[in-house]
């Protein structure tokens, strides 16, 4: 079953320079997913601050500059992995670097055939 781990970081931690010893846990853990076979699809996210939000109301996009919501904690990235169950799925949790800084929420993956199913991507972005 695939479960999706999402790391929450408070803002100093997306604040501070970047500390080449935590690179470099982040580096081993996903090498170690890798090596167990049930690394899906990972990524660390950029600064909420950069952050765009769109919706649609009435037929109209609009357009927003930040993080969808003020917080204290932050989406700092993401990892899905493939394992038997929820207790497996929260051991890797627990050994995420980030689980130190923040909060690791780890939820069922949906619709397992999103990916597989998906059209081809597009060139370029719609208009």
């Amino acid at each position: 079953m695939k479960y999706i781990l999402l790391v929450h970081l408070p803002q100093s931690a997306l604040d501070a320079p970047r500390d080449p010893a935590a690179a470099a846990a982040g580096r081993a853990y996903g090498e170690a997913l890798q090596a167990a076979g049930i690394f899906v699809a990972g990524v660390g996210l950029g600064s909420p601050h950069n952050a765009t939000v769109v919706s649609v109301r009435d037929g109209k996009r609009q357009v927003q500059d930040g993080p969808y919501a003020e917080s204290k904690e932050f989406l700092g990235g993401f990892v899905v992995i493939d394992v038997p169950d929820l207790d497996t799925a929260l051991e890797w949790a627990a050994r995420n670097p980030s689980a130190a800084l923040g909060t690791i929420e780890v939820l069922p993956v949906g619709g397992s055939t999103f990916a597989a199913s998906a059209p081809p991507r597009p060139a370029t972005a719609p208009h």
